[in-house]
């Protein structure tokens, strides 16, 4: 026998309601079956008896995972590639004193995707001195930086290869290094024990487009700190910036990199 919905018996149709649940809910099906068993409803559409389960379809798109931002601030750095600018020592400790009003430059050298090498230039008594390099690369936890320090043959200093790894998110426009295991041996070992405490941060803003205000370029900052309260026989403060609306022709490689590479 042929039954549609729109002629069926009121009894069937007050059955085709539980038909359909029983395709959802199999204890209903067992409950109905011997009816259905007298009626073999052949002209009844199968989505009927699929609307009653059907879920609404999901067309949400998956959620993009913000970049961290140690990466944006990776990426602001990176903005500066190839670009070099005058900067000023605006700290001042008296151990700094051949630093004040020295001529220095920041020489954004070095870029890639992991990795980005800085040489430090400052000129003293007549000479720039071109041994200090900041490296700051990507970990599998945040950042690190080192600091490689060459002679002027290009072989390393005693002390170099020290530095820290970011030990949270930091900022965007900043991140702050405290020193590492590696570099505590290395200060202890070179007589170097008030820098066992040290932090350093390091500041900077995304290179301005052209045409905008260079007023609103802001800066690049390199910054060394350790304080009593953190352990430390005295305070130690050092800060240099480097204003990102002025560059300036690049100079000479640093030492050790004039052959464009690294150790």
């Amino acid at each position: 026998m042929h039954v549609t919905v729109a002629h069926a018996p009121s009894h069937l149709k007050a059955n085709l309601g539980d038909q359909a649940q029983a395709v959802c809910a199999p204890r209903r099906l067992r409950a109905t079956a011997p009816f259905m068993n007298r009626f073999t409803l052949l002209a009844l559409p199968a989505t009927f008896a699929l609307a009653a389960c059907s879920a609404p379809a999901d067309d949400s798109t998956p959620p993009v995972e913000a970049a961290s931002e140690q990466d944006a601030f990776f990426a602001a750095l990176s903005t500066h590639c190839g670009k070099a600018y005058a900067g000023t020592l605006v700290s001042q400790d008296t151990a700094d004193a051949d630093f004040a009003g020295a001529s220095m430059v920041m020489h954004v050298a070095e870029c890639s995707e992991d990795r980005i090498a800085i040489p430090f230039h400052v000129q003293t008594d007549g000479a720039w001195d071109r041994s200090r390099t900041w490296v700051i690369t990507r970990t599998a936890d945040g950042l690190r930086l080192k600091h490689d320090h060459r002679h002027a043959d290009g072989e390393p200093d005693a002390v170099t290869q020290y530095g820290g790894n970011t030990a949270a998110a930091g900022t965007a426009r900043a991140q702050a290094f405290p020193v590492d295991a590696y570099s505590i041996d290395l200060f202890k070992r070179e007589g170097l024990d008030a820098s066992i405490t040290n932090v350093w941060t390091v500041e900077v803003d995304p290179d301005t487009p052209a045409g905008d205000d260079a007023s609103e370029a802001g800066v690049f900052a390199y910054q060394l700190q350790r304080t009593v309260a953190g352990g430390a026989p005295e305070d130690r403060f050092f800060r240099v910036e480097f204003d990102l609306g002025e560059e300036v022709e690049a100079p000479p490689p640093a030492w050790g990199h004039g052959d464009g590479t690294h150790d």
